[in-house]
C-alpha cells in the first residue's frame, strides 16, 4: 500500500510537465469528487437550494418512496408522480454513467464536435447529439435571456437560416432550393434568409444574445425582446437604424446614436457589441452550420462561456453539470424530433 512518504519520494523524481499534470489531476479530483456521490450531494444542495419540490408541478407536498438502484425517489402528494434527485434535468432518463457526462461536459467546454465527443466518451454520433442538446437546454433555462443596465450597447449581427439536421424521411419539405455545398444566401443584402440576433450588452458584461426575427430589424421585434429587461435609467448606444430610434422613444430611454462613419460619440460607443458578434462568428464557424432551430441553444452556451471565461476549465466542467440540473426541463429526445424555432 502506498504511503505519503512514497508517494513525496516518488515525485521528486518527476519532470516539471508531469508535475503539471499531476497537479492538474489532484485539482480535478478535489473539484469534481473522487467518487460519484459527492458530486450527487451538490447536484441535490443546488436544486433544491429553496426546500425541496416536486419537477412536474413544483409543490412542496413530497415524500421519500424507496430506492431504486441505489436512488433515492419521492412521490408528489399534489400530483402523484414520483421522482428522484435529477428528474426533468440533462441527466435524466439515461443509463451512460456520470463519469462519462463529466467526460463529454470537458469536451463541450473545449468546443469538441459532436462526432470527436463521441468518440471521445465511447458513445454514437446520434447519442452524442442529444447529449449535447439536454445540456444545452438546461443551460438555456439556468441563464434565461438576461437584464442589462447603464450604458447598454445594442445592435444585431444575421447569420444564414439552416435547415441542417432535417431529412425527406422525416416528412419534412424544403421552403426554398437547397444550398449546395455550403454556399452563401443567395439574395443579396439583408432577407428573409437570415436570422436576425439581438444584441445588448452593458459595461459590467451582462449580455442579451437572442435570435429575434428573420430579415432586417424591426421596433416591434426590438420591444418584444427587451421591454422589462433594459432598466428604465439606463442609456442606449447604436448605430443610426431608425427601429432603434422608434424604440428608444416608446420606452422613454436616453439614447446616444454614433452616426454613420463614427466609431464613437465620447465614451459612447457599441465596439463591445461589434466585437461580441465578431467572436460569436468564429466560434460558431466550428460547428460547420448551425440548424436553425437549434440556435437559442448555442447562443446561450456561447453566452455561458462568457460568463464563466475566467475560470479554470476543471471549474467550469463542474459548474456546467451543476447548472444543467438546477432547472426543471424535460429533456425527452422526442421534443428534439420535433422542435421548431421559437423567436421570443
Amino acid at each position: 500500500m502506498a504511503t505519503i512518504s512514497n508517494i513525496k519520494s516518488d515525485i521528486t523524481s518527476l519532470s516539471e510537465y508531469q508535475l503539471r499534470e499531476l497537479f492538474n489531476y489532484i485539482g480535478e479530483m478535489l473539484t469534481l469528487g473522487s467518487s460519484d456521490g459527492s458530486l450527487n450531494k451538490e447536484f441535490r444542495e443546488s436544486r433544491f437550494s429553496k426546500g425541496q419540490c416536486c419537477p412536474h408541478c413544483e409543490s412542496t407536498s413530497v415524500v421519500k418512496n424507496g430506492k431504486l438502484k441505489g436512488k433515492q425517489r419521492y412521490i408528489c402528494r399534489s400530483c402523484k408522480k414520483s421522482f428522484n434527485d435529477l428528474t426533468k434535468s440533462a441527466l435524466s432518463c439515461t443509463k451512460l454513467s456520470l463519469q462519462t457526462w463529466i467526460e463529454y461536459v470537458k469536451g463541450m467546454i473545449i468546443g469538441l464536435s459532436i462526432r470527436k465527443n463521441a468518440e471521445n466518451v465511447g458513445v454514437c454520433v446520434k447519442t452524442s447529439f442529444y447529449m449535447r442538446h439536454k445540456v444545452l437546454d438546461c443551460i438555456r433555462a439556468f441563464m434565461g435571456v438576461g437584464d442589462v443596465d447603464g450604458i447598454v450597447e445594442m445592435d444585431e449581427t444575421f447569420v444564414a437560416e439552416s435547415f441542417k439536421g432535417n431529412h425527406k424521411k422525416s416528412g419534412f419539405k424544403m421552403p426554398r432550393p437547397a444550398r449546395k455545398r455550403g454556399k452563401q444566401v443567395k439574395k443579396r443584402g439583408i432577407s428573409n434568409e437570415q436570422v436576425c440576433i439581438a444584441t445588448a450588452i452593458d459595461r459590467n458584461g451582462n449580455i442579451i444574445l437572442e435570435p429575434l426575427c428573420k430579415g432586417r430589424v424591426t421596433y416591434n421585434a426590438l420591444e418584444r425582446l427587451y421591454e422589462g429587461r433594459i432598466d428604465s435609467n439606463s442609456i442606449i448606444c447604436t448605430d443610426s437604424h431608425k427601429s432603434y430610434i422608434q424604440f428608444a422613444k416608446d420606452l422613454e430611454l436616453d439614447h446616444k446614436k454614433i452616426a454613420r462613419g463614427h466609431y464613437k460619440n465620447d465614451i459612447y460607443h457599441i465596439n463591445h457589441a461589434n466585437s461580441l458578434h465578431s467572436n460569436l462568428k468564429i466560434w460558431l464557424y466550428r460547428f460547420r452550420g448551425v440548424s436553425t432551430k437549434f440556435l437559442p441553444n448555442y447562443m446561450s452556451w456561447y453566452k455561458w462561456l462568457q460568463s464563466f471565461s475566467s475560470d479554470k476549465e476543471v471549474i467550469k466542467t463542474k459548474n456546467m453539470l451543476i447548472h444543467s440540473v438546477i432547472p426543471f426541463v424535460d429533456t425527452k429526445i422526442k421534443g428534439y424530433k420535433e422542435r421548431v424555432l421559437k423567436l421570443l
